[in-house]
């Protein structure tokens, strides 16, 4: 006969954190998605308005930049998104593991640059002090790319691995099945 353990006393419930890479990782997962694919939106309908209605730069604001252009002006708006991605990546990360997690840590490599440009660009804005003289405020990248074509592009660099790890995270393979503690794990190998 065996022995039961003894509790030695109340067991503290597990940190946000744990929870967001464990029981709520999927929801957390959908809910980062559904954020990342409206801002993918935006971009989309202001690149559609410049390239396909003609409009002139100044007049694409995408689909809440119509009725607020103050949104589309603000640099605080782009920061605090870029700061959103990057908590996103960071919070989320421990719930993936092997390759996943690899894709993972490429995306939020890369939104560590994304948010360090809008970081810039919002100190500028903050200060009147612009980079290289410019009438605007201007990311390092910006000075050779132009600010509409250069966020598409870092925003599909983001994605790209962002969409792989997510893949890789919901197709593990059986060694990686083995390895996830989280709410993404397959029902099958959960209840075994």
């Amino acid at each position: 006969m065996t022995a039961r353990p003894q509790q030695l006393g109340p067991v503290d419930p597990p940190s946000l954190l744990a929870t967001l890479n464990t029981t709520w990782h999927r929801a957390a997962l959908n809910v980062f998605m559904f954020v990342v694919l409206a801002h993918w939106a935006e971009h989309l309908v202001q690149a559609a308005q410049i390239w396909l209605l003609g409009w002139s730069r100044p007049e694409a604001r995408g689909l809440l930049g119509l009725p607020f252009p103050w949104l589309v002006e603000s640099e605080w708006l782009h920061y605090g998104y870029a700061l959103v991605m990057l908590a996103g990546f960071w919070l989320l990360r421990t719930g993936f593991v092997g390759r996943a997690r690899l894709w993972w840590g490429i995306a939020l490599g890369v939104q560590v640059w994304h948010h360090l440009e809008h970081l810039l660009l919002l100190v500028q804005a903050l200060t009147g002090q612009y980079l290289l003289g410019r009438a605007v405020p201007t990311s390092l990248a910006q000075v050779v790319f132009p600010r509409v074509e250069l966020h598409l592009f870092y925003n599909a660099v983001v994605f790209a691995p962002m969409v792989i790890a997510i893949g890789l995270h919901l197709r593990p393979t059986w060694r990686e099945q083995a390895l996830m503690k989280c709410s993404c794990r397959p029902t099958a190998v959960a209840e075994a």
